[in-house]
This record gives C-alpha cells, structure tokens and sequence, in this order.
C-alpha cells in the first residue's frame, strides 16, 4: 500500500479540510477531528490543524438534526495540506453537478483527497477514485464496484492509494487517524490517543465488521457467518448445524441462548434487512432485490417483508419528501469550474445512491 508524503514523520503543522456535506453523521465528524485535537493536548503544540466547510458556506444540517457551523464554502479549503469530504445520506440532493465539478477541478491542489463513509461515491462520481484501490461502508461496496469498474473496491476499514484515502465509516475514521498521528508522530503517541477515547488500535486492511464476541460459543459465531454470506443463497438451518457439528436442536438451543432466536429466523431477518437496504438505497428491481436476498419471487418476499415491517416493499421506494433547509445565497461568486474532464468515471451523471438512506445500524 503505497502512501502519500503526509504519512512521513514531520514537525511542521498538517491542516486538513474537512468537506462536510449535508445529512452526514455528527459521528464522522468527530471521530474525523478529536483524534486530532487529542494529540495536540498530548504533544504540547498546534501538530494538527484543521477546518470546517461546506459546500455554500452555510451551517450544515447533521442526520441528528445540529447544524455544524462551517467556515465557508470549499474554496476555502484551499492551502490545507488534505481534503476529506464526509458524506452520508440524500447523496442525490446533496452532491450536485457543480460540487462534482468543483471538486473535480480543486483536488489537484491537495497532498491527499479522501471521503468517509458515502463519500466515497462522490469522489467517485468525479472521477478522483479511477485506478484506485478504495473501501466504502460495507452496504454499499457491491453497489460502488458495480457502478465504477474503473475502482478496485475492497472491503477494508479504509484504504490508502498514492495520495487518496478512503474510509468505511465512523470508528475507522478514528482508525484512520490514529494511523496518521503514528505516521507523523510515532506509535506511542498514537497509543496515547486510543487510549484517551478507550479505543484499540485498528489496522485498514481489517475488516469493517468487528468478528463476533469472544463470549459468543464458537459453533454459533461459525453459523452465523455462514448465514451472513449465503443471503443470496440461503441453507436450510439443519444444513447449517451439520455445518458446524451440531445436531439442529443443539444449535436451535444456543441461539436461543446467545441471541433469544432461532437460526432459522435470525437467517430469514439477515435477508429481510438486507432486502430493506437494498431497496432504500439502491434503484434494483424489487425482483432482483428478491433474488439477491434469497427469496423465490417479488410476491415471497412481500409477504414476508410484510410480516416483519408492515409494510410492502415497493412502499420504501416512494418516502415522503423531506427537503432540505432552504439555502441561502453563497456569500460570493465562486470560481467558474472547468468543463469536465473525458474518460471513465468522469460523467456528472454517474450513479450515486439514491436521494433517501436509512441510518446504518
């Protein structure tokens, strides 16, 4: 994994720019920037600096429902060492064409460009991912590698590549920052931070899933990870027992312990709640949304859909409009971005997520 110049050891203040875009997690945000802040107070002296803006200038509205002050619009970013856009949801509202283009024409005057948990789509979209390996929340990663052939998409905490950073969400946004003061500052001091939060150190290249709790029997651990890869492809429970070396009533007995269920009805709600996703926040047919979660036919899937959420699954494609606080004007004219560049990746009507998302977890 190669890395950009940013990761050498050095003395000198690194400022980063935080792009915080509408709908995104107050979460991301600190765990993007008390990290920061933390090793400041440990080493005595301004090593970090950073600011906030967005993409008018105005507050930003966080899915909490607090507005994040911002210090103008992303032309005020320029001179930080990086950029890093922290996106969430309504990715359809609020990465328009102009953000697109501005930000396709403003990277190049940064160290490293980077995106949190969504807002690897938008880098995406502008084509500053092509020939990149890059991670995204893990709902989204069979979406981003789909719609982008031209990114090497991996399922790992985050991602560096040359001078691009990408990152799967809010803890390995802390992660990822960790990696940077030991980068910069050495591994004792990055120690001191995690510490400081009760936070362990974790590595990109882990998975984004933390693996299953230590008290968790090892039989039932080794069940449910085969359920969690067979959603397309679902076993019969007794096939999963025999799986693991347990006769069905002795594995029916410790989920029932460990998770007060039954491994045929935690495996049916893995595949109802993956079809809830995918029906919030991808464009796919309810019948391929009932094949990619193991259902015979759209109708198997209503029914069962119903049962659990009350509800049909073509009622998630229609919500009811949520607009976003009106605007207003930027405080000055901004700089006229170039036309976009030609080539794969770069169409201002590449795919992004659609306009509503559910809060993960």
């Amino acid at each position: 994994m190669s890395e950009s110049a940013i990761f050498h050891p050095a003395r000198e203040p690194l400022t980063i720019a935080l792009l915080v875009l509408p709908q995104a997690s107050i979460l991301e945000v600190a765990s993007a920037l008390d990290p920061l802040r933390n090793a400041n107070r440990h080493l005595g002296y301004e090593a970090f600096r950073w600011r906030v803006v967005s993409p008018d200038g105005a507050p930003v509205p966080l899915t909490c429902g607090i507005e994040l002050p911002s210090s103008g619009p992303l032309a005020h970013a320029v001179g930080a060492d990086a950029l890093i856009v922290i996106a969430g949801y309504r990715l359809a509202e609020v990465a328009t064409r102009p953000l697109i283009r501005d930000l396709r024409r403003i990277a190049p005057r940064f160290h490293l460009v980077g995106g949190i948990d969504a807002a690897p789509w938008v880098l995406a979209r502008a084509g500053l991912l092509d020939g990149h390996r890059a991670t995204v929340h893990w709902e989204d990663l069979e979406d981003l590698a789909a719609a982008h052939p031209h990114v090497d998409v991996v399922p790992d905490r985050f991602v560096i590549d040359r001078n691009r950073v990408t990152i799967s969400g809010a803890a390995p946004a802390q992660d990822f920052m960790l990696h940077l003061i030991r980068s910069r500052h050495g591994a004792a001091l990055a120690r001191q931070v995690a510490a400081s939060f009760l936070a362990t150190v974790r590595h990109g290249h882990e998975p984004q899933i933390a693996p299953q709790d230590a008290a968790l029997d090892p039989r039932v651990a080794q069940a449910l990870a085969r359920m969690e890869a067979r959603i397309d492809s679902p076993e019969p429970a007794a096939e999963t027992a025999r799986a693991v070396g347990l006769s069905s009533r002795r594995l029916e007995t410790l989920f029932r312990q460990a998770l007060g269920t039954t491994p045929a009805a935690h495996a049916l709600d893995l595949r109802l709640q993956a079809a809830r996703r995918m029906l919030t926040d991808t464009r796919h047919p309810i019948a391929e949304v009932a094949l990619r979660t193991g259902f015979s036919s759209p109708s198997t899937l209503s029914r069962a859909f119903r049962a659990r959420f009350g509800q049909a699954p073509g009622a998630l494609r229609h919500p009811p409009a949520r607009p976003l606080r009106p605007r207003p004007e930027a405080p000055g004219p901004s700089a006229a971005p170039r036309p976009p560049a030609s080539g794969p990746g770069t169409s201002d009507t590449a795919p992004l997520p659609p306009p509503t998302r559910p809060p993960k977890g």
